[in-house]
């Protein structure tokens, strides 16, 4: 099995065929202060300065503590507009993301909170990039048309990714997922499990999370 590691912003880990179970999370362009992602941006640019690629397990998680878990708590905080929490708003983005659950993809979990969302999610056809840009496409233009803006970025370009390592891990972003709108009101979030379509096996060799599809 050959993994492949990208890197823009971001580490990104993607797998050549589509049975791999990953974890995103994607944001609202303004979801974030820009004084507060300029100083992380010039951390990040030393940090990998000084721990070029590809990363030992160690560097990576490293990197997850000291960035991707700053910029979640400040998620949480609900800096921007937040417009994900008007239900008109969200169920634009509600109806892309089921609209080819269980034909291109499958949703595990998700979450969308008022100015970013959390998916575990598994890829039937074509590349999760792929799959990525057109839930984050489409919305946009859907919301764009209903909030009356053009010419404006809704979201981040940038999605964090990576694939899920074990059961273990995926029981506990399942969990993170339930609790992620623990303080919110029920009228701001939305929250959706799903029964798993496949089944679960994992490669120990490579520390790979497999989804099987049953009839298989």
């Amino acid at each position: 099995m050959k993994i492949h590691r990208s890197h823009r912003d971001l580490p990104h880990w993607h797998r050549k065929d589509a049975s791999a179970i990953y974890w995103v999370t994607f944001r609202l362009a303004d979801s974030l202060p820009k004084d507060k992602t300029d100083a992380l941006n010039l951390q990040k640019e030393k940090f990998l300065a000084e721990h070029p690629l590809p990363w030992a397990e160690e560097i990576l998680q490293a990197y997850q503590q000291e960035f991707n878990l700053r910029i979640e708590a400040w998620l949480d905080a609900g800096y921007g507009s937040c417009i994900l929490k008007d239900p008109v708003i969200r169920q634009e983005l509600i109806e892309t993301l089921e609209r080819f659950d269980g034909e291109r993809h499958d949703i595990i979990s998700a979450v969308i909170m008022p100015n970013h969302v959390h998916l575990l999610l598994r890829p039937r056809i074509g590349s999760l990039p792929e799959i990525l840009k057109g839930i984050k496409g489409v919305s946009a233009r859907r919301i764009n048309k209903l909030i009356g803006q053009t010419g404006e970025r809704l979201w981040m370009e940038e999605s964090y990714d990576h694939i899920v390592r074990s059961k273990e891990e995926l029981f506990a972003l399942q969990k993170y997922v339930r609790s992620n709108p623990a303080r919110l009101s029920e009228e701001s979030f939305w929250l959706k499990e799903n029964e798993l379509r496949f089944e679960l096996k994992s490669d120990p060799l490579a520390g790979v999370l497999y989804a099987v599809d049953f009839e298989k």
